[in-house]
């Protein structure tokens, strides 16, 4: 069926082809616009180019020594305050890690420490399954402490981020089929 499609595609854009590629052919060709003569006072180096062309290339000595006298050092006090703080976080950005999966011998690297305000995957679903089950005991401010993170970051994660949740369905009719634990 797809080949008869292409036969009619085929017959349309065939149809008169060789009366269309002589009027095509036969269509009075644009022509290109004229070429204009450049002004050859300005471009053959008149004096007034010559002239300035050698103000410009001459050194002015006075200009020059001033130039070398001048002394610039300027200070940021902000990047200065930033870089000291970069500096104190750097040594105590990172904290040790607080749970993990066992499996190392799956070929994937052991992580002993994260960086803080950052949690991986273990310690996020420790922390959903405890404040799911004990929301009293594991609070915003609780887990933000335990795991050193930010309060409004902590409030996202447990608003947006939800583990899995298994619903068991019951069957309609005892009839059906039921998978009993082994």
């Amino acid at each position: 069926m797809s080949n008869m499609g292409a036969r009619v595609a085929r017959m349309f854009r065939n149809f008169n082809l060789e009366n269309r590629v002589h009027r095509e052919i036969s269509k009075e060709k644009p022509r290109a616009a004229p070429r204009h003569k450049a002004d050859l006072s300005r471009s053959s180096g008149g004096s007034e180019s010559a002239e300035t062309a050698e103000l410009v290339s001459q050194k002015n000595a006075p200009l020059l020594g001033l130039l070398r006298s001048v002394y610039v050092e300027s200070k940021d006090p902000a990047a200065a305050e930033a870089s000291q703080e970069v500096g104190v976080e750097t040594e105590g950005a990172r904290r040790p890690l607080r749970f993990s999966l066992p499996g190392g011998h799956y070929g994937l690297v052991e992580l002993s420490d994260v960086p803080r305000g950052k949690l991986t995957i273990a310690e996020t679903l420790k922390a959903l399954g405890s404040h799911q089950r004990q929301p009293q005991t594991w609070t915003l401010g609780k887990i933000a402490q335990e795991y050193s993170l930010d309060l409004k970051d902590t409030k996202a994660l447990l608003e947006f981020f939800i583990p899995f949740q298994v619903h068991i369905i019951p069957p309609k009719t005892q009839s059906a089929k039921q998978v009993k634990a082994s």
